[in-house]
C-alpha cells in the first residue's frame, strides 16, 4: 500500500512539473510589460517607446498604448478629497478600445480595472469552510467583517489581446492584483465562469451559477477534442520575493480523468471538488509541450498606482506601490490549450468565458479557506447592435428613412437585408438608406470571421401616398425645456399655407393630432412659425413630432419627423437626408445648447461650393439647404462647426 501511495505521488510530481516552469524577470508579451509596473511607453525602470501596459503617466513619450480607460479619473480623485466616505465605493473601467480593435499591430480583445469595497466590506467570504470547489450556491458572505490584510483586494485588472493582429495569433492573458499587506506568501485565484453570475448584495448570495454543481463543466468528444467549453481558474502564489506557481484548472467530470485523453494539454492529475467524493470539481491541467507558459512579479518600491491612485485598507489615498503591493502575471493561453473557441465549434470569435471573479485565499492549497472577493463583472460582452431612426414612417414613393446602428462598434461589421423593402446604396456599415416601406434587419459580425453576434429588426412604416415636404416647409426644430416642448418652423411662400396641423407620437407609428396652427393672413413671403406642447413631457419615452401642412387646392404634405428623447437633445450631431438627394439638401442639427453653426459643402476635388452661417438654439432643427441643383452629380462632403467641433458627413448627388 505504501509503495502504490508512493507511485502515484511520484508520477503526479512529474506530471506538475512543467506547469511550474515560469518566468519571474521583466519581459514583454505580446507588447504588453508584464514587470509589475502599471507605465506604458516604460519598461524595467527605464522609459522605452512602444510597449503598452495598464496607465499612461502624463509625460511619458513614446506610441506604446494604455489599455483601461481613464474617462473621469481627475473627478474621481478630487470626490475623493471632497468626500471622504467616496473612497469605500467600488468602480470599474473597461478597455479604452472597442473589442476586437488592433493597435500597435496586436488584437485587443478586452480589459478591466475594477476598485474593490474598502473599509466595511461586504465582498468576502464568512469565516469558515467556504473553498474553490464548492458550487457558488454554497459559499456565504456576511453582512460585513473583517479579513486579514494579506487577504484584503485593494485592485484589479485583467486583459486579453492576441500576439498579433489576427485571430489566429496566441491568445495572452494578464492579470494583476493589489493587496493590502506586502509580506508573506499570498494567494489568490481568477475563476472564469461560462454562465452570467452575479453577486446580490441584499441577499449576500451567488446567482445564475453553471448546472454541474455550481458551475459548467468542460466536454470532450472521442478522440478528446473539446465540444464544449466550461469554467476556469488560475491560480496564482507569491511569497515575499517572487511569484512561486501558477497553476491552471478547468471544471469536469472526475470520470474524464481516466476515459478522456485531451488533444490541447495534459492532466496534471489534481482534482479537487466541494468534498473527497464529488463527481464534479477543478481538474489541474498543463501544456503538451515543455516549457515557461506564465509569467509574473511583483512591484518595486515607489512604482506608480495608476491614474485612480490606490486607495489602502485604512482609507488613505496613496500615489504609489509600496515594494510588492502590486502582483502581475500573464498566461499564454494558446500553450494551455486554452485558446479562442473555435477549438470548441468553429467560432473564431467566441471568448472562452464570459464573467470573472477574483479571490484571495488563506494558504497554498487550492481547498485552502477563501477570503476576499471582487464580485463577478462581465467580460467581453460586445454591445448587441440596436436599430434607430428618426423617420419611422415615410410615403410609399418619393421619400428616404436613414435607419441606423445607434451604439456602433468601429471594429464591428453590419451586414443589412429586408424582406419586402428597397435599400438605396450600399447594405454593408452602420447607416443604410431605404426609400420603400418594409422590414429591414441587420446582423453585426464583430471580425468577418466570426459568426453572426446580434441581429436586429425594424419596421419603416407607411403613410401613403404623398409628397413630403421638400421647399415650402423648412427649418423645421424642437427644443425641450424644462417643462415643454417647443417647435419652430419656416415657410417660403406662406401665401400658398391654408394650415399647420402638428401631429406627435409615442412610437414614431402611430400620429394624433394636437393643435392646429393658422397660417398669418395677408402675408405673402417667407413667414415664420411655432408651437409649444406642454403636455408631451407626461410621457417617460421618446417622442415624434411632424407638421402637416395643408396648402391651397386640398393638398396636403407632410414634414421630417423629429424625434426627442427622454432626457432631452444631450448629444451634439447632423444628418443630411434625403440621400442620395437629388436638388435640395435637409440638413438636421442637433445641439444641447444655444450655437453658432457653421455649414460649408465640398465637392469630390476639394473645392467649396456652398457656405452659410445661422444661429441655432437648444434642439434640433432641420435646414433645407438648395445648394446642389446646379452642381454635377457625384459625392459630397458636408461639414458643420458647432462650439469648435467640425462634424462631417457625405451625401450622394444624383440628376
Amino acid at each position: 500500500m505504501k509503495t502504490s501511495t508512493y507511485i502515484v505521488r511520484l508520477l503526479l510530481l512529474f506530471a506538475c512539473l512543467p506547469a511550474r516552469a515560469q518566468i519571474t524577470f521583466p519581459i514583454i508579451k505580446a507588447n504588453f510589460g508584464v514587470e509589475a509596473d502599471l507605465r506604458s511607453n516604460y519598461f524595467n525602470g527605464l522609459i522605452q517607446s512602444g510597449n503598452d501596459d495598464w496607465f499612461l503617466l502624463p509625460g511619458t513619450p513614446g506610441t506604446g498604448q494604455f489599455m483601461v480607460d481613464t474617462a473621469g479619473a481627475a473627478a474621481i480623485l478630487a470626490g475623493y478629497i471632497s468626500n471622504p466616505d467616496s473612497r469605500k465605493l467600488p468602480f470599474f473601467r473597461s478597455m479604452r478600445y472597442p473589442a476586437y480593435s488592433v493597435v500597435n499591430n496586436r488584437l485587443l480583445v478586452d480589459a478591466y480595472f475594477v476598485r474593490d469595497y474598502h473599509g466595511d466590506d461586504s465582498t468576502v467570504f464568512a469565516s469558515g469552510s467556504n473553498k474553490n470547489g464548492m458550487s457558488p450556491n454554497d459559499w456565504s458572505c456576511p453582512v460585513s467583517q473583517s479579513i486579514p490584510d494579506k487577504n484584503e483586494i485593494l485592485d484589479m485588472m485583467i486583459h486579453v489581446r492576441k500576439a498579433g493582429p489576427n485571430i489566429a495569433d496566441s491568445m495572452w492573458l494578464f492579470g494583476g492584483i493589489s493587496i493590502e499587506n506586502t509580506t508573506g506568501n499570498r494567494y489568490f485565484d481568477f475563476e472564469m465562469y461560462q454562465t452570467d453570475i452575479y453577486y446580490d448584495r441584499a441577499t449576500r448570495k451567488f446567482y445564475n451559477y453553471g448546472p454541474d454543481a455550481g458551475h459548467t463543466r468542460w466536454q470532450f468528444d472521442g478522440a478528446g477534442n473539446m465540444s464544449a467549453p466550461g469554467d476556469i481558474i488560475l491560480t496564482a502564489e507569491y511569497s515575499s520575493s517572487a511569484l512561486t506557481n501558477v497553476e491552471a484548472r478547468i471544471w469536469i467530470d472526475r470520470n474524464d480523468l481516466t476515459t478522456v485523453t485531451p488533444v490541447g494539454f495534459n492532466w496534471t492529475g489534481s482534482f479537487d471538488g466541494a468534498n473527497s467524493g464529488a463527481q464534479y470539481g477543478y481538474a489541474g491541467i498543463q501544456p503538451k509541450t515543455a516549457g515557461a507558459f506564465y509569467t509574473g512579479l511583483q512591484s518595486g518600491n515607489n512604482t506608480w498606482a495608476g491614474a485612480f491612485s490606490l486607495v489602502l485598507g485604512d482609507n488613505s489615498i496613496v500615489s504609489n506601490y509600496t515594494a510588492r503591493q502590486f502582483m502581475e502575471f500573464s498566461v499564454n493561453m494558446t500553450k494551455l490549450g486554452l485558446d479562442q473557441a473555435k477549438i470548441f465549434g468553429g467560432d473564431d470569435c467566441l471568448m472562452p468565458f464570459r464573467r470573472v471573479i477574483v479571490k484571495t485565499r488563506a494558504s497554498t492549497s487550492f481547498t485552502a479557506e477563501l477570503k476576499d472577493f471582487v464580485a463577478p463583472f462581465d467580460f467581453f460582452i460586445a454591445p448587441a447592435a440596436e436599430i434607430e431612426t428618426a423617420t419611422p414612417m415615410i410615403c410609399d414613393t418619393g421619400s428616404v428613412s436613414n435607419i441606423y446602428v445607434m451604439n456602433p462598434i468601429p471594429t464591428s461589421i453590419y451586414q443589412w437585408s429586408t424582406t419586402n423593402g428597397h435599400f438605396l446604396g450600399p447594405t454593408t456599415g452602420p447607416s443604410v438608406f431605404v426609400d420603400t416601406p418594409g422590414v429591414y434587419i441587420v446582423k453585426q459580425y464583430l471580425q468577418a470571421t466570426c459568426d453572426a453576434y446580434a441581429e436586429d429588426t425594424i419596421v419603416i412604416g407607411s403613410i401613403g401616398d404623398c409628397n413630403v415636404l421638400a421647399r415650402n416647409l423648412y427649418d423645421f426644430s424642437a427644443v425641450k425645456a424644462a417643462e415643454e416642448i417647443k417647435l419652430s418652423w419656416k415657410v417660403l411662400e406662406n401665401q400658398f399655407a391654408r394650415g399647420f396641423y402638428v401631429e406627435r407620437s409615442t412610437d414614431g407609428v402611430n400620429f394624433e393630432s394636437i393643435a392646429t396652427v393658422l397660417p398669418q393672413t395677408g402675408r405673402t413671403g417667407q413667414a415664420d412659425y411655432d408651437y409649444t406642447d406642454r403636455t408631451g413631457l407626461i410621457y417617460n419615452g421618446a417622442l415624434y413630432y411632424r407638421i402637416r401642412f395643408a396648402e391651397a387646392g386640398g393638398i396636403q404634405q407632410l414634414s421630417q419627423v423629429l424625434k426627442i428623447n427622454p432626457a432631452g437633445n444631450n448629444e451634439q450631431e447632423i444628418r443630411v437626408f434625403p440621400n442620395p438627394v437629388r436638388n435640395q439638401l435637409q440638413l438636421q442639427l442637433t445641439t444641447p445648447q444655444a450655437t453658432n453653426a457653421a455649414v460649408r459643402i465640398y465637392n469630390q476635388t476639394g473645392n467649396q461650393v456652398h457656405q452659410a452661417t445661422m444661429h441655432l438654439q437648444k434642439g434640433q432643427h432641420i435646414l433645407g439647404l438648395d445648394c446642389l441643383s446646379n452642381q454635377p452629380a457625384g459625392v459630397y462632403q458636408v461639414a458643420v462647426n458647432m462650439n469648435g467641433r467640425i462634424y462631417t458627413t457625405s451625401v450622394l448627388h444624383i440628376k
